[in-house]
Formats: C-alpha cells, structure tokens, sequence
C-alpha cells in the first residue's frame, strides 16, 4: 500500500497490527530496503524494515568513518574536485596522507551564480558551468547514486560517507537512490571542508596546465604558474578536452573509448506517471515520480535511455563557446512538471573514420557545433516534437519545456548524423510498442546529448591503477575511462588512492 509506505506513523501502526506489536513498544521502525513494484495495475512497495520494540536506536544509521588529521602527513595531489577526486581525496586522509585539491572551476556556490547566467546572457563560462566547478558533472545533474558496476568497489561505503556529510540515509534504502540537485551541493561542501578541517587543500580557481615529469615518473603538476609537488590522481572529469589534448601532445598513452550520441527527451511528467502506473491518476498523492528504463538494438548499435530524471529539469551543458549540449537534473521532490531522460546510440571508436586517438573527441566537438549553428549561435536549443521526428516533419510549435534557455524548432531528423538519427527512429518506434503513449507529439526531443561518458581511456595498469608508462600518475574516474557516474567515480577515486598510498609505501622502502 503506498500509502502507508509514504508515512511513517501509519507504517508504524501497520507494522504493529501485522506484528502483534504493542504500538507503545515499537519504539522505531528503520527501512532498510525499499522498491516500488508497477508492473501491474496494482502498485507494491516493497521494504524490508528493522524494528526497534522496547528500545531506541542507538546509532545514526549510518557507518561513520574515521579521517585523521594529516598536516605533517606526505602529500598526494588530486586534480579534480568531482567525485572520483573528492573520494580520493578522503581515502587519502583514511590512510595517512595529505590531499592537495585543485579545482579548476568555483565553489559550489559561486558555481551557482554562473549556470543561472546562462539562460539570461546565452553565454557558458568556460570554467565555471555545469561540468567544470567542485562537485564536478554531478553536482548539478541530480545526483543519481545508482550504478550497475558492483564489481568495482565499497558502494555502500560511498552511500554511507554522503550520509555522514548530510545525505539523507534513504540513499542506503531505496533501490534508485538520488540525494537530488538542490541538496548534493550542501553535501559536497560538507565533504570540503572534512578535507580542510584534517589538514588537507582545496584549491579553486586553479587550472592544472602540465604534468611535471622526471624520468619516467610525475613528481607533481604547474597550475596558476605554482607547482604541486607530489604524486597526482588525475580526475579531471570527460569533459576537460584541455587535458586530453595535452596528455595527447606529450605523447601519454590513450585509447579511443565508445560513448553514446543522441538527444534529452522530455515527457510531461503526468504521462509518465500515467504510463508507467498503469491509471489515468498518475502517481497520485503517495507514488513518487515514476522513472522508465528502456533499451534495444538497432543495425547492431544500442539505442537506449540514459540518466532519466523523473520531475526535472533540462540543462545546458555546455563547456566553451561554440558548443550546445544538454543535460537532466532533477531535485529532491522530483516534483516537476516535467520528466526527461537521455535517448541516445552507442558509437564505437571503429565507427569513425582514421585512427586519431582524438576522434571521438572530434566527433563529440562536430556535433555540438552544428548544434549551436543550429540554434543561432546561442544557448537555445533545437528541438523537435517525438512523433514529428519519427514521422521526419518539422514541427512547426513546440511544447512547454523546462530548458531554461528556451527552445528552437529544428528538422533534428534531417542534420542530426544519419546513423543516430535513423537508429533513433526506429529505437522510438520500438519503445512506443513497448510502453502505450510513449511515442507522442507531447514529448519534444532537445539536442544534442554528447557527454555520456569519456571519449578516450588513459591507460592504465589493471593491478595498480597507475598509468602504464609513467609512474605516480593515477589516471582516476569517469575522466580517464573508468568510471560512468557519480557512485562509480567515488569507488573508482578510493581505488586510486589505496593504490597511490601502496606505491608511496614502497617508494620510501625503496628511496
């Protein structure tokens, strides 16, 4: 019953009629578990709980972890104040060391001030927009914690250090947890200043520009014409093009990396609940906002959804000028009007011409360029209605739309490149089968979505994380290739740190 899940007293008085319980003596209920099964008509929550009779709960919920104070500790420099450079930074504090961050964008506040411009001056600050700034790409985009890399680390160790710096501890409940755009900026902050407190750096404002190299080995970075010295975890997030140019020029070895191109699409977020819930109330009082997931194959390339954001919005994601690229965030409520998600194609490296390592790179940059000649040299955005896409007709209005910026009707079926378009088609077609209502002149398509993942891979040693010719560099995160989300990146950031911790070790064993 959604209901009674959705509150908390009457899950109480549920739990204890169902228990035999005294109500007087279950003195807490805490959820450990929670998911919303819609597949049929009649919608289940379901949790699994702890209950507390005749005590109190004794802890936060949550596992503290303890970091030190490292003052006089070596030192490690993070480039990346994202969230694989924010977990390395911490683990590095767990295990003795002192972290010297260095953040090319602002704080998380000013941050703030410079993506509300957008939409009033149609102008991106080159270092200061919603992927550039502490937090990295996620900070502004929702805050998803989910991750289908369960391999790869501790997740419920990155679950609980969100909550010890003021996530909610429902992220260690809910099947899709997300701490939601407006409250992951506090968390981040929090996080900041638990690196300060034990003696470490965060450095804003503060461009790494090259790598200082010895031998065969990084001894430390130039940024703001200083040098760091120390070891560095590179974590510098897919969209720092700088950097990938540069590491390309010094001849440090990478590899073309598959993404996935295509558009946001965006549903009002009444048909969503509608569709998904099967009845024409929606979500109603007690359901949150209902999420979709789809995926299929088309002429041997995925087309699937990608970072869907029930009750949100749509951003402007672009990093420089001459570029448009969109994004989704959602809030906390998720309460919105609006739902979109990212629909988009797989592209292999193979399906570009040439074999510069850069070319996928490139590809990205040709795309969103045409997206902006597109859009009048400005932040809107073309756009196309769903059905009119498929059916290839220009739209000649467009619906409401969260995209702040605002819209631009556009034959995105005519320019957009004829594989993604035509696989784009055919995977809406699919998914209007699958789910009734689905593909509809209600949805308008929003380009172009490029920044799915990285372009290129830094190569790296498989066992210890560094890079496979030079040491003392730990190429870390969604940046250097490892990593696809907030979640992933952290567990990936607290990899590269025990791996740079070991190194240390036996570096001074050695010296």
């Amino acid at each position: 019953m959604p209901q009674v899940a959705a509150d908390s007293d009457s899950l109480r008085r549920y739990l204890a009629d169902e228990k035999g319980i005294a109500l007087s003596a279950l003195k807490g209920v805490r959820v450990l578990r929670r998911s919303i099964d819609a597949r049929q008509r009649t919608i289940f929550v379901n949790l699994k709980v702890r209950l507390y009779i005749n005590e109190q709960p004794t802890d936060d919920g949550y596992v503290h972890t303890n970091y030190p104070v490292v003052d006089d500790a070596p030192q490690v420099i993070v480039v990346g104040a994202g969230p694989g450079g924010l977990f390395a930074a911490l683990r590095l504090i767990e295990l003795g060391l002192r972290p010297i961050v260095l953040e090319r964008g602002k704080d998380v506040h000013e941050r703030k001030k410079d993506l509300a411009a957008i939409a009033r001056t149609q102008v991106v600050d080159g270092e200061s927009n919603y992927c550039f700034g502490e937090g990295g790409a996620g900070a502004y985009s929702d805050g998803k914690l989910y991750t289908r890399s369960k391999k790869r680390g501790n997740i419920e160790k990155i679950l609980n250090v969100f909550c010890q710096h003021g996530a909610s501890t429902a992220i260690l409940a809910d099947a899709h947890p997300h701490i939601g755009t407006d409250r992951l900026p506090q968390v981040i902050e929090a996080m900041r200043r638990t690196i300060i407190q034990c003696g470490g750096e965060v450095h804003f404002q503060t461009k790494m520009t090259s790598l200082i190299v010895e031998g065969d080995c990084v001894v430390g970075c130039r940024a703001n014409d200083k040098e760091f010295l120390g070891p560095v975890i590179l974590a510098t997030g897919h969209s720092a093009r700088d950097v990938y140019r540069y590491l390309a020029e010094e001849k440090i070895e990478m590899e073309a990396k598959g993404i996935a191109v295509g558009v946001r699409l965006e549903h009002p977020s009444l048909l969503i609940d509608q569709i998904q819930y099967h009845r024409k109330e929606g979500r109603g009082q007690w359901l949150p906002a209902a999420e979709y997931s789809f995926v299929t194959q088309v002429d041997g390339r995925g087309v699937y959804s990608f970072c869907m954001c029930p009750g949100g919005f749509v951003i402007p994601a672009a990093t420089g000028p001459e570029q448009v690229v969109v994004n989704g965030m959602s809030p906390a409520s998720r309460g919105t009007q609006w739902s979109n998600s990212g629909m988009v194609v797989e592209l292999r490296p193979e399906d570009i011409e040439g074999d510069d390592v850069l070319r996928v790179l490139h590809y990205q940059e040709q795309l969103e360029r045409t997206c902006w000649l597109q859009a009048n040299r400005k932040q809107t955005a073309p756009a196309q209605r769903m059905a009119d896409f498929v059916n290839a007709k220009l739209s000649f209005d467009l619906p409401r739309s969260s995209y702040a910026p605002g819209l631009l009707s556009s034959p995105l079926h005519f320019w957009l490149p004829q594989p993604i378009a035509s696989r784009l088609q055919q995977g809406f077609k699919t998914f209007g089968r699958q789910a009734h209502g689905f593909l509809t002149n209600e949805a308008v398509m929003i380009g172009v979505e490029t920044r799915t993942s990285s372009p290129l891979r830094i190569v790296r040693n498989a066992e210890t994380l560094m890079h496979v010719r030079i040491q003392g560099l730990f190429p870390c995160g969604e940046g250097a290739g490892y990593a696809g989300g907030i979640v992933s990146a952290g567990v990936d950031g607290e990899r590269c740190a025990e791996m740079c911790a070991a190194w240390m070790k036996g570096e001074r064993r050695s010296g």
